[in-house]
């Protein structure tokens, strides 16, 4: 008879029970009820000056879009000017100024912000998109998608957009002030456009009188003008010199004289009617009037980076009429005509329209100061702090760099070791959170793995500052609807083929 032994089972391992927050729980176990709040001691920098850095930092803001990890705790932060400016009072104006090197995910963060505000209701518009990185954001959305360049599709910068229609309806309404103000902000606009495309095609702002006869000529049109000029007819009335013109001019009643003082501004004029560097996008009826109820965004990706002037012209027309709709969008909201929208402006690749000529520095600087006021929440985007130190004259680098100093909030990804002094004088950073964007800077590294570089190690990572408070490390981790829309490498997804062209195929 075979016997069979069992072996004995291995007794089980008993872990020992672990606390709650209560203590331990169970009769006789010493569990509380009440829990009291820890002691807190309060003291000044030179006295607490040996904890520091603290051992646990405090936890990250939950208001506003979810941006992305922290990096050490793995807490969510959230964050976005808007949000951190209206409802967490955590910076004095709705603004945000994002730096980093290419290729280091700051459009694709920015991305990230316009579609969680737009959750929240607030309209996102991209005035001015050069790659184009923002246009498959907004297609998603429903949005409007606005081509310019190269024949594609042309602004008239003479174009006063809803404005008119606006003052009609505010007269209609009982609102005789607001709806001057209305037609003043768009002369103003327009006049100011004028002066910018001038500015970039000399290289240097007009003259003051050029300026006056500008201003003059721009109320002649309007007064005299059947429906919308475009700058051909402003070019006629220069050129016709109505007395209006020929009081401001002083020419003294001497025909030859007035040609004299005209003659640069009719011939910069002509260079901007007639096809010269700047082409005709500025000079024909706009072909798709912007609306002030959608998420818009101006794609201008046609224009190549080698017309630097064209593509800073675009730029300016853009954000000029983006804040023009968004004025008309809170005059009739004012005058309870409309509901109240807030709007999310992105100004991306900020450099481009800087270095375009002097007193350009000053145009943006116009557009960009008031965000506060005119209920939009701005998103200025840059590469490095070198971009908007390198202007020819120390006025205009001072002034760029109050860009960075009156921002909201900060943002850095991957910086180089040299950008640190430059970043430094305009936002404190500690010697570590230098150490950290330097680092996030590095090239990507050899993966044999796969046969392919890795991902770089800057990837997605941001610091964001608020003032001299201490930055906030963290990743951003995209979900798979986001990888859909901001794939900047999209043209190498397909493998080029070599091979014949059947002429047929071309014909067909």
């Amino acid at each position: 008879m075979k016997r069979t032994s069992k072996k004995a089972a291995a007794p089980t391992e008993k872990r020992p029970p672990r606390p709650t927050g209560r203590g331990w729980l169970g009769r006789g176990r010493g569990s509380s009820a009440y829990v009291q709040a820890p002691d807190e001691w309060r003291g000044t920098t030179v006295q607490t000056c040996g904890l520091w850095p603290f051992s646990i930092g405090s936890g990250t803001p939950m208001v506003g879009v979810p941006l992305g990890r922290h990096i050490t705790s793995g807490a969510t932060l959230c964050c976005d000017p808007i949000s951190w400016f209206q409802r967490a009072k955590l910076i004095n104006n709705p603004s945000l100024f994002w730096l980093g090197k290419p290729g280091l995910g700051k459009s694709t963060g920015v991305i990230r912000m316009a579609t969680g505000l737009a959750g929240y209701g607030v309209m996102p518009l991209v005035l001015g998109d050069l790659k184009p990185d923002y246009v498959p954001m907004v297609e998603a959305m429903g949005g409007q998608v606005i081509t310019l360049g190269n024949g594609r599709g042309f602004l008239n910068v003479l174009d006063p957009g809803e404005a008119t229609a606006a003052a009609d309806r505010l007269r209609s309404a009982g609102f005789e002030k607001e709806a001057d103000q209305v037609v003043a902000d768009a002369h103003g606009r327009r006049h100011a456009m004028v002066s910018a495309l001038l500015t970039i095609l000399r290289a240097a702002p007009p003259t003051d009188r050029e300026e006056t006869i500008l201003d003059r000529a721009l109320k002649v049109l309007d007064e005299r003008h059947e429906g919308i000029p475009v700058l051909g007819d402003l070019l006629r009335v220069v050129q016709e010199g109505p007395a209006e013109l020929r009081a401001v001019a002083l020419d003294r009643g001497d025909d030859r004289r007035y040609q004299d003082i005209t003659e640069n501004l009719e011939a910069s004029l002509i260079g901007l009617t007639s096809g010269g560097r700047l082409g005709e996008t500025f000079a024909r009826q706009t072909t798709n009037p912007m609306r002030r109820d959608a998420p818009v965004v101006y794609d201008v990706s046609a224009i190549q980076d080698s017309q630097m002037d064209l593509q800073a012209a675009a730029l300016l027309a853009c954000w000029s009429a983006g804040f023009g709709t968004v004025n008309v969008a809170n005059a009739l909201a004012d005058a309870g005509l409309e509901p109240r929208r807030h709007y999310f402006v992105i100004l991306d690749e900020l450099w481009r329209a800087l270095r375009a000529g002097r007193g350009m520095v000053d145009r943006v600087d116009a557009l960009t100061r008031l965000n506060r006021q005119r209920g939009v929440g701005t998103a200025m985007v840059s590469h490095t702090m070198s971009d908007l130190l390198a202007l020819p004259t120390e006025e205009d680098r001072m002034k760029a760099k109050g860009f960075v100093e009156r921002s909201g909030m900060v943002i850095c990804g991957g910086l180089p070791s040299a950008e640190m002094p430059q970043l430094t004088s305009a936002v404190p950073f500690s010697r570590a959170e230098q150490d950290l964007l330097i680092g996030w800077q590095d090239p990507p590294a050899w993966d044999p793995a796969v046969g392919q570089e890795a991902e770089p190690p800057g990837r997605g990572k941001f610091l964001v500052k608020v003032g001299g408070r201490p930055g906030i490390p963290i990743a951003i981790q995209l979900t798979e609807a986001e990888r859909a829309i901001t794939d900047t490498n999209r043209l190498w997804n397909e493998r080029s083929r070599v091979g014949r062209v059947d002429r047929h195929e071309v014909a067909s």
